[in-house]
């Protein structure tokens, strides 16, 4: 499998305290493709203030159902710093590794654009986001807790 990656110019790693989301796409408008059988898969960064464009990655050769698991490990790599993964299917295996990974798959119903997608998904970020987007929020960031210590006496 050939694997070619695009980006912007100007699209780098910003580090603005966004997550990274992947989303699997036959035409890099909808999220509309398997992930094991995907053309591309589109990445941007997303926080409550806005999204931007990272990367798309595309895929050639063999990608039709066939039980090969070795041609996930591009796509593996290609999402591996992402916390979310949009999906149109998505086998139990591929699935598994995903999760592997700690990036959480959402699988959409129907064919969505992606720009929909990603709009819902930051006015979530600008409101009370439910636990689990926390926690994927949070992938990567180190945790810091303190911890004060008191002396107690035994009498």
């Amino acid at each position: 499998m050939h694997v070619r990656r695009l980006r912007l110019l100007n699209s780098t790693d910003t580090g603005g305290g966004g997550m990274k989301v992947a989303f699997s796409t036959q035409d890099l408008q909808r999220v509309d493709a398997h992930f094991g059988w995907a053309k591309n898969i589109a990445i941007y960064e997303v926080s409550a203030d806005g999204y931007q464009f990272l990367e798309a990655v595309q895929f050639d050769g063999e990608l039709a159902e066939d039980g090969n698991e070795d041609k996930l490990a591009p796509k593996l790599e290609a999402i591996r710093d992402c916390s979310i993964l949009y999906v149109a299917a998505i086998g139990g295996s591929g699935a598994a590794r995903v999760v592997a990974l700690r990036i959480h798959p959402i699988k959409v119903n129907e064919p969505e654009p992606i720009t929909a997608l990603l709009e819902k998904l930051q006015a979530v970020l600008q409101g009370t986001p439910p636990p689990w987007l926390r926690k994927v929020v949070n992938k990567g960031q180190k945790r810091e807790f303190e911890i004060e210590e008191e002396e107690f006496t035994h009498a």
